[in-house]
């Protein structure tokens, strides 16, 4: 998913540095950028005269992406996730059988998310299958969750939307600077925290138990912290750039990337709520 923030997946900006518009941590606009509006050349003075008095038109007018269209494209995206989770939470009794379409689930989700990569353009279709799969996973784990620890799915909905507002106040007040020093401190813990969850999980497979330990105990209980922190980095990277794709002027279709990786680090702060939550509680 390179529209998203996720460690797993590489990004894009808000630029035309390959030829299309995508994510990525750019300056402000400049004469040069792609998406910056250049003073008008080779046009005589009473054409420059009746195009200064003309009306400006909005961003929606323009094409521009405007808040609001990432606003709507979000609750679009988290809303499938969410008819994908009760659908599942519903449907699904917990057992053996629903935990494999639940890896099922997640990993037609991976691939829509890896195709969605290597596409020119975001495809609305692609990101909403991705919730939706995504959904269903996140259906079936919650339940899973809820009939060992009940109430787990709610605290960790909770837990959340409190992380995701402190972030947003955080980024809007300027205690968090997304800066290109804070960029790369925090892709390298999250690149270290994906590595170490990986071996753990060969260390569980083939060496049966829980792995290195990291997701029980004193120790899982700072994995998951850090997990926590890294799902809020992840936000504060996609505030970033929200505001550098409305500030470039980049096209309204780019409001799916967004949303997109909205999703994507609201999911990763949820399961990581939830294994938190799982280990205070035991």
């Amino acid at each position: 998913m390179r529209s998203s923030s996720n460690p797993v997946f590489s990004r894009r900006g808000f630029s035309r540095d390959n030829g299309y518009a995508g994510f990525g941590y750019g300056p402000a606009p400049t004469a040069g950028h792609p998406y910056a509006q250049g003073a008008p050349q080779d046009l005589t003075a009473e054409e420059l005269r009746r195009m200064y008095q003309a009306p400006a038109a909005s961003p929606a007018q323009s094409g521009r992406m405007t808040i609001d269209d990432v606003v709507m494209r979000t609750a679009m995206t988290l809303g499938t996730v969410l008819v994908g989770a009760l659908l599942a939470w519903v449907v699904l009794p917990v057992s053996r059988t629903s935990y494999g379409v639940a890896m099922v689930a997640a990993l037609v989700a991976f691939v829509l998310g890896m195709v969605q990569t290597f596409k020119a353009a975001p495809k609305p279709a692609l990101i909403l299958g991705y919730a939706a799969f995504e959904g269903i996973f996140l259906g079936v784990v919650s339940k899973m969750f809820n009939a060992a620890w009940a109430g787990a799915p709610v605290q960790a909905v909770l837990g959340t939307m409190a992380v995701s507002a402190g972030m947003l106040i955080a980024y809007r007040t300027g205690l968090v600077k997304v800066t290109d020093r804070y960029k790369r401190v925090g892709m390298a813990i999250a690149i270290g925290f994906v590595l170490l969850t990986f071996a753990n999980l060969l260390f569980a497979a083939f060496g049966g138990g829980d792995g290195l330990g990291l997701r029980s105990g004193g120790l899982g209980v700072v994995v998951g912290i850090v997990g926590v922190l890294l799902g809020a980095f992840f936000l504060s990277l996609e505030f970033r750039c929200v505001e550098d794709g409305i500030r470039h002027g980049a096209p309204q279709r780019e409001s799916w990337l967004a949303a997109f990786g909205l999703t994507v680090s609201l999911v990763w702060i949820y399961l990581e709520m939830l294994r938190l939550i799982s280990i205070l509680r035991d």
